[in-house]
């Protein structure tokens, strides 16, 4: 009898399990095994395919066009998720202060759910040399993203402000999940301001602060929308960030097999970078001092 419940629970949790397993299976794995099928065979998107092995590999683990969009894209990460991350926990401690309600938070969190293509031409308005708003603010002329030294910052700087809202809605549930009690001891122990915030608040966030280093990696791994939209890649390439040169290859040259390669390189690099991170979290990663 024991054995039949046990059977039939089982049979149960699988019936329960199957439509997210479908989905799983049809949006998950079967787009990574046809791409690593794809990263085998060149093909010009009309003709027929053609197995070609791993030249496509040779081809793309030595092109230094790749290479670069590959630090292009981690020189964007480096600079916005820390950025976004420090930012959002500076509002998300004001907002708690403060008590903000849901409408100013939702305030906050608006550019991140506006379509980043609308994000892109609002700012490619803002940063327009001759009529742009920020020009006309600061009162002189500047090459905000045809300078090659201010293109990327300027694409950072966009990126960072549509997602530090975002940031900042986990970092107020974080902050208001931690007991008070625990603050009130702190206090009580001499721990107030930055002491407060560096030995106990910090410590307690430490779930959120993974979730948003790891989601925000991956998220500017991501950028393709606002740049495309921004500079194209330009100028000189010092936008060109890997999902730029990703779509390129695919529908630009034609070359589907070399773009699989690439994706799939830039699957290993943030399974690599996730893996870092969630290695120093792990001993890390509670909500108990």
């Amino acid at each position: 009898m024991r054995d039949h419940r046990r059977t039939r629970r089982t049979m149960t949790s699988g019936l329960l399990l199957l439509p997210s397993m479908i989905g799983v299976g049809a949006f998950l794995l079967v787009p990574i095994v046809v791409v690593a099928w794809l990263s085998l065979h060149s093909w010009n998107l009309l003709g027929p395919m053609e197995f070609v092995g791993l030249r496509n590999w040779r081809s793309v683990l030595g092109d230094a066009e790749f290479g670069h969009s590959l630090l292009v894209t981690l020189a964007l990460t480096a600079i916005v998720v820390p950025a976004q991350t420090v930012l959002g926990f500076l509002v998300a401690a004001a907002l708690v202060r403060r008590g903000g309600g849901t409408g100013l938070r939702m305030v906050y969190a608006l550019p991140w759910m506006c379509a980043p293509v609308a994000v892109g031409v609002v700012w490619q308005w803002i940063f327009a040399p001759t009529d742009g708003a920020l020009n006309a603010l600061l009162g002189h002329r500047v090459e905000w993203l045809s300078n090659p030294a201010l293109a990327l910052p300027s694409v950072a700087a966009v990126g960072v402000w549509a997602n530090f809202g975002y940031v900042a809605l986990f970092f107020v549930a974080g902050l208001r999940a931690i007991p008070r009690d625990i603050l009130d001891a702190g206090a009580l122990d001499g721990a107030t301001g930055w002491l407060r915030v560096r030995l106990l608040v910090l410590p307690l966030l430490r779930p959120t602060t993974f979730f948003v280093l790891v989601t925000g990696v991956l998220t500017t791994f991501q950028t393709f929308d606002t740049v495309y939209t921004l500079t194209k890649g330009g100028p000189d390439a010092t936008t060109d960030v890997v999902a730029m040169r990703i779509f390129s290859e695919a529908f630009t040259a034609a070359r589907p097999g070399r773009a699989a390669v690439m994706a799939i390189v830039v699957f290993l690099v943030l399974l690599t970078i996730t893996a870092v991170q969630h290695r120093y979290f792990r001993d890390r990663t509670t909500y108990e001092i």
